[in-house]
């Protein structure tokens, strides 16, 4: 930064920091899913192939290939909603021989994860597209000396995400003002 200057939000002029990561929802089948407190970081990574065009032969230049998307996972403390469980026991019913045919509308979801600002408004937007199970863990390791909270994981595959630019920076507020 030169000269001391502090780069700052268009519309909050006296705004210095960024977000905070505390504030979030996920929603899938167009409702919120209940008690969801971690999810793991979005990646990407495209892969890079060297070419040479025979024109300079000690040098090639590096062209783009395919993007892979890693794995999202979802954390929470196990409660009475059990939607977790029923969409992963949905793909492994039906891989394993064990149930039914499952629809796709069932199989794959599309997911929403929504940040919020320190006031509850709304920042960030992220759909995750046909996103399905990978790994489920029903259960935190039990240990009767502890006193943790009975974890849940699920983990989601995905092919691609795209972010909702559609929000705008609000401007923060008092709350004696509001």
């Amino acid at each position: 930064m030169k000269g001391g200057s502090v780069a700052k939000f268009s519309v909050n002029t006296r705004r210095l920091v960024s977000y905070k990561n505390f504030k979030f929802r996920v929603k899938w089948n167009g409702r919120y899913v209940v008690g969801v407190n971690k999810i793991t970081p979005l990646k990407g990574t495209t892969e890079m192939v060297k070419h040479n065009n025979g024109r300079y032969p000690n040098s090639y230049s590096k062209l783009q290939n395919c993007t892979e998307y890693e794995a999202i996972t979802l954390e929470r403390g196990v409660m009475f909603d059990n939607e977790f469980e029923l969409w992963a026991n949905n793909f492994w019913n039906s891989s394993s021989g064990l149930g039914s045919e499952v629809s796709p509308k069932d199989f794959r979801k599309d997911i929403v994860v929504e940040v919020y600002n320190e006031a509850g408004q709304l920042t960030t937007a992220h759909t995750f597209f046909r996103c399905w199970v990978s790994e489920f863990q029903a259960q935190a390791d039990l240990d009767a000396n502890d006193n943790e909270v009975y974890i849940q994981r699920i983990k989601m595959e995905t092919e691609g995400w795209e972010r909702y630019y559609e929000t705008t920076e609000f401007i923060d507020e008092s709350f004696s003002q509001l």
